[in-house]
């Protein structure tokens, strides 16, 4: 089984076509035969995982193997105890309750400029919180974290299971060979 880490550029789609010409993984991903596993919103960046197995493909995307996912978001105003303890137990989102996640306030981590850069208000700071999830609702870091006060900035995932972007630039990406048995052992549950 075959697997591309790909460092996933701000405002590219997670596909290979678009009819509108936006930028897609085809402009970073030559491979054929190799299909996204999950997804991440035009306006993210980071870690997208493809691969040519289909198993592996619905193993890595499907919710219910509680493969956890990191996301790193820089959110507007300085988060707190309170909202970091909300985002820990769940938040209730329209389409109802999230499942806990693990929530943590960051250091600013030492990643690539964005293009373009996120708006700066003088007078109202930011902070990067680590989210941990173990779902994927759309946009779903987003709503949590307006739900609790911090609307989201910019939003970056650092890692799926045991992959991560480790030193991967934006449009940057790496070929690995992925074991049964690694496989399994990134599916034992949270």
């Amino acid at each position: 089984m075959q697997l591309i880490l790909l460092n996933k550029p701000y405002d590219m789609l997670s596909q290979f076509t678009d009819g509108n010409g936006r930028r897609t993984l085809a402009d970073c991903i030559s491979m054929p035969g190799f299909y996204a596993a999950g997804r991440l919103d035009r306006d993210s960046e980071g870690l997208l995982l493809l691969t040519d197995n289909g198993r592996l493909q619905q193993a890595i995307a499907e919710p219910g193997k509680r493969m956890g996912k990191v996301y790193w978001a820089q959110v507007e105003g300085d988060i707190d105890e309170e909202a970091l303890a909300k985002l820990s137990k769940g938040v209730l989102l329209k389409d109802g309750m999230t499942r806990p996640a693990r929530a943590r306030k960051m250091a600013e981590p030492q990643v690539w400029p964005r293009d373009p850069p996120i708006r700066e208000r003088r007078h109202i700071p930011t902070s990067w919180v680590e989210l941990t999830l173990f779902e994927g609702r759309n946009r779903q870091v987003r709503r949590m974290t307006a739900a609790v006060g911090f609307p989201t900035l910019r939003l970056i995932r650092y890692s799926i299971g045991p992959w991560s972007l480790g030193n991967l630039q934006p449009g940057e990406s790496v070929l690995q060979t992925v074991t049964r048995q690694q496989l399994q052992q990134s599916l034992l549950p949270a």
